[in-house]
């Protein structure tokens, strides 16, 4: 368990956390959102009005969905920088130690969960779409979604990298360190996960008590996936790949991220359905990671702690 027994270096204390934490919080929701709010100043100047529905609705301000996504993707890219200096400052650990407790990145383990979750997200969205496929409008601009494309392929990845770093390498690190124990690593920073993803404007249209659940299963299904795989790195993947192939493919107005995807979903009908297509989905690609890499599942066992 050389991932989460990183902590027990003697680096953990408490106040090193909590600095790090607010100063990431500070760079990534202030400094980094700057470039953004002044943009959407500029336009609500120029007579432009807000969706009140989603205030994140970039077209709204009259502002091209391409600029709009890098200028919201700009504070996880600021963020992600601001956190591997003061994991090198503050915790003495390189970006790698955070991701899995070693000096290398296995980065063919993080392109194998990409493709495969992207392969599975294909499957579903092609399944719903043959069922209602009045729920969906093609709207492929080629020159609009191939520049969409090489932006989504730059910045996405540091959003999700940004987030995994986050949640399963650096504050599960801390949690298991603290609690010796796994599984409130695992539960614990799914329920952060999710709570802070309450503020997207999905939640607000889907309704807490559907969305929730969903943002809540993605962390459980990377918790398990990082402590099975001793590391960040299929869960780097399947999160890059769930995003970027969202905002590549299918988007709507309710999106936190607003792009010229090839299909706009314009009949959003959430239902506990969803949630259950995204447990068996997890579960499915848990077994195809556990067949690949010979995951033993007795090291979830809840009465074995970690020790150092």
């Amino acid at each position: 368990m050389n991932h989460l027994k990183q902590a027990f270096d003697g680096q953990s204390q408490l106040w090193k956390y909590i600095v790090t934490i607010l100063i990431g919080f500070v760079a990534t929701n202030f400094i980094g959102i700057l470039p953004l709010l002044i943009v959407m100043m500029s336009k609500l100047a120029q007579g432009y009005s807000a969706n009140p529905d989603n205030l994140l609705d970039l077209s709204a301000y009259g502002i091209d969905l391409n600029t709009g996504l890098i200028l919201m993707l700009i504070p996880y890219v600021i963020g992600l920088i601001v956190l591997v200096v003061l994991f090198k400052r503050l915790h003495k650990r390189s970006l790698s130690q955070v991701i899995n407790g070693t000096k290398k990145i296995r980065w063919n383990r993080f392109f194998y969960a990409m493709g495969m979750w992207a392969l599975l997200l294909a499957v579903t969205l092609s399944i719903e779409y043959f069922v209602s496929p009045q729920d969906f409008k093609f709207q492929f601009e080629p020159t609009r979604f191939l520049i969409s494309a090489v932006i989504i392929l730059i910045f996405i990845p540091f959003q999700t990298t940004f987030e995994e770093v986050l949640f399963r390498g650096y504050l599960m690190q801390g949690l298991a360190f603290w609690s010796k124990n796994k599984w409130i690593a695992i539960i614990s920073t799914a329920l952060i996960f999710g709570l802070l993803h309450s503020f997207n404007p999905e939640v607000d249209s889907f309704g807490f008590w559907l969305a929730m659940p969903q943002y809540i299963i993605f962390g459980l299904t990377f918790g398990i996936m990082v402590v099975l795989d001793d590391g960040i790195e299929t869960a780097m993947g399947a999160h890059a790949a769930n995003n970027m192939f969202l905002c590549l493919f299918v988007t709507s107005k309710e999106s936190a991220l607003q792009t010229y995807a090839v299909f706009e979903k314009i009949n959003i009908n959430p239902s506990f359905i969803d949630i259950l297509v995204l447990l068996i989905t997890s579960i499915i690609f848990l077994f195809i990671l556990k067949s690949k890499y010979k995951w033993n599942f007795s090291v979830l066992n809840i009465r074995k702690r970690i020790e150092f």
